[in-house]
């Protein structure tokens, strides 16, 4: 009888394991360095830097994560005072995002340790194999995949 669990050959249980792994390195580092914050709201607060003036639907968007989910990320986000919320201009319905000083602020203090913590995650391969598992995880995530019939 053959012993080995079944789930240890899942491509699924196998990412599920790496965004755990990935997640507790991420709240042990930014933790022991004086900061609050999830994985999320570093990715929100990076989109947002990166494209001031996008109202969340676009930030969750731009970062992968669900749009009826988005709005208590930047609910946490705002008590915090690291972005604002102003009524856009030119759609009265939409609110625009944009990082404060202090989110400005953090950001730039959490990037470095953030990309530190990287190759640290992926610590098993060396730096050939990091680069070539970020080109297939890059692959699987952006590529455009086949509608599924059903």
């Amino acid at each position: 009888m053959n012993n080995t669990m079944a789930v240890l050959d899942m491509a699924g249980h196998l990412i599920r394991r790496l965004h755990q792994q990935s997640t507790s390195l991420f709240a042990q580092r930014t933790q022991a360095a004086g900061f609050d914050l999830t994985p999320v709201q570093f990715a929100a607060l990076d989109a947002i830097q990166s494209h001031p003036g996008s109202d969340q639907s676009r930030v969750a968007e731009m970062i992968g994560y669900d749009r009826a989910t988005i709005g208590g990320v930047i609910d946490r986000l705002l008590k915090k005072g690291w972005i604002n919320r102003v009524t856009s201009e030119k759609d009265r319905r939409s609110r625009e995002l944009s990082l404060t000083a202090e989110g400005s602020r953090i950001l730039q203090a959490l990037t470095p340790l953030v990309k530190a913590l990287q190759h640290d995650i992926l610590l098993p391969l060396n730096e050939s194999e990091q680069s070539f598992f970020m080109h297939l995880t890059r692959r699987v995530v952006w590529e455009e995949k086949p509608a599924q019939t059903p």
